[in-house]
């Protein structure tokens, strides 16, 4: 039964012995996250919990990423929607980022709370899912070689990561190494052009983030890790101006649904001549 009247809720800090409520709420919503999601996410970052007596109805993460900060993961449970809780975690998660400025990726659903609270559209991200379909490798120009990557490139991933973003994404990739299944890379001239990484998450797999300086590196990087799970589940989150959309498709990755992509300030810019075609994920920008 749903509330009917304001609630003395408890707000604080996520803590470890939430993460099987939190991964419970997820659920009810049927957001695809595994348990293992929510640690990594209070692991790396700094959530937020609203809590009425021993239930846990809410939660938000802030994000932060050198001058920006993503914010994710806010979910209220149906029962007490309505009462303010979700505009008082984002209080909360904005006064985490700080100085950084703060994007999202807003459902239909979570728009309107964030423009009252100042954020503007700047783009939209459509995520596709499906069952790996192998489909042609999109040609490289002469002098650039696709190959899985190691250790060593690790510095340059997070060159290229900062840079096709605008987010500072060290810590983010170090909390990631352990989910990695497959990563590839281009090379040129003996140095790493762009990338694109595929990790558990979710229901199955996904794909990103994707860093690249055309559409076409980006396809061959994605149709190469696609090649190697055929049949098997994958998610990919990608900007509806990467031109990968109509692609996809091809590959069996269809449209689930579109976010808009929100800042409450100037959004973070690509640079260095290399763009993201896929999301890390929708929480982590």
């Amino acid at each position: 039964m749903s509330a009917q009247h304001p609630i003395a809720c408890l707000y604080r800090p996520m803590t470890p012995a939430d993460l099987p409520a939190a991964h419970g709420l997820s659920m009810r919503l049927k957001w695809p996250h595994r348990l293992e999601d929510w640690a990594l996410m209070q692991h790396a970052f700094k959530g937020f919990v609203a809590v009425e007596g021993e239930q846990l109805i809410g939660t938000a993460f802030a994000c932060p990423q050198g001058a920006f900060a993503t914010i994710g993961l806010v979910i209220i449970d149906p029962d007490y929607q309505g009462q303010g809780i979700g505009r008082r975690l984002m209080e909360l998660t904005l006064s985490a980022c700080g100085t950084s400025t703060p994007i999202l990726n807003a459902t239909v659903a979570g728009a309107l709370l964030y423009t009252t609270q100042g954020f503007v559209e700047f783009g939209t991200v459509e995520q596709r899912q499906g069952l790996a379909r192998a489909v042609a490798l999109e040609p490289l120009v002469p002098g650039e070689e696709c190959r899985p990557l190691g250790a060593a490139d690790f510095p340059r991933q997070v060159a290229l990561a900062n840079a096709g973003s605008g987010l500072d994404r060290h810590a983010i990739l170090s909390h990631l190494q352990d989910t990695i299944e497959h990563s590839t890379g281009i090379v040129r001239d003996g140095q790493l052009q762009a990338l694109a990484l595929l990790r558990t998450a979710g229901r199955g797999l996904c794909i990103g983030p994707v860093i690249a300086q055309n559409p076409e590196q980006a396809k061959h990087l994605i149709a190469t890790l696609l090649a190697r799970i055929p049949g098997q589940f994958v998610r990919i989150d990608v900007p509806v101006d990467s031109g990968l959309c109509e692609w996809l498709g091809s590959a069996g990755l269809e449209l689930v649904v579109s976010v808009t992509q929100m800042a409450r300030g100037t959004p973070p810019q690509p640079g260095e001549g290399v763009r993201q075609f896929a999301l890390m994920s929708q929480a982590m920008g």
